[in-house]
């Protein structure tokens, strides 16, 4: 039997200040929604290190220096079928050139029964 991706996770590295505006928008789209709730997100601090370079437009540092900084992981529930919308989401608000988003597949644990 072949599973089949009818979730993701989403995993988004983010300065601070733009965790809630990034979830109240997921959430407005049908994102970080889990059962009978919505909002719901995991969030962790965490710290990034990075080098901008030649033609780059850093949110942070300086072109040609490595930089570090106090970001956040956040990490959402997506359905599948929503997941180039949540990344034209991420991408209109996160500050970032480059924003670092992974879309993780998600195994329902109740489709495991019938394997």
């Amino acid at each position: 039997m072949k599973l089949e991706v009818k979730n993701l996770k989403i995993e988004i590295y983010t300065p601070p200040q733009y965790v809630i505006e990034l979830r109240d928008a997921l959430n407005q789209i049908g994102a970080c929604h889990v059962g009978n709730y919505d909002h719901v997100i995991s969030f962790q601090n965490s710290k990034g290190c990075w080098r901008p370079l030649e033609g780059s437009s850093p949110f942070s540092g300086e072109v040609g220096k490595i930089s570090q900084g106090e970001e956040v992981k956040m990490e959402l529930y997506c359905p599948a079928e929503l997941a180039k919308k949540a990344v034209r989401v991420i991408k209109n608000i996160h500050p970032y050139e480059e924003p670092v988003i992974n879309l993780i597949p998600l195994i329902d644990p109740s489709d495991l029964a019938e394997l």
